[in-house]
């Protein structure tokens, strides 16, 4: 890895910089738990488990259900909506880039 600032190289793990102290912008995309406007049946946010899990949200919403039905229906209803409370909705994506991301793997 190339230092932003001074250009010299370091190692690929640094989260700083061995000669200038400056600090590096991390490479890949940090994920963030939040709500989903795309997959939300009601509030999103078994949509936005199965996004940060890579998992189908069918199967999410399954065990929630499940695991509700366990545990006395009250705590996972409450566990809903502290999650509903907590979690941040995920930013509105502009009409275009929505198609284009659905379309992007198809030939």
């Amino acid at each position: 890895m190339i230092c932003t600032v001074c250009r010299r190289e370091i190692a690929d793990y640094s989260n700083f910089c061995y000669y200038c102290g400056a600090r590096q912008v991390p490479s890949a995309p940090v994920r963030r738990l939040m709500r989903s406007r795309l997959d939300c049946k009601l509030a999103g946010v078994c949509g936005g488990i199965a996004e940060y899990l890579g998992v189908d949200s069918t199967l999410v919403r399954l065990v929630w259900a499940l695991v509700t039905v366990l545990t006395g229906i009250i705590p996972g209803l409450v566990a809903y909506g502290v999650a509903w409370l907590i979690m941040p909705e995920m930013p509105a994506v502009p009409a275009g880039e929505h198609a284009a991301q659905h379309t992007a793997g198809t030939p």
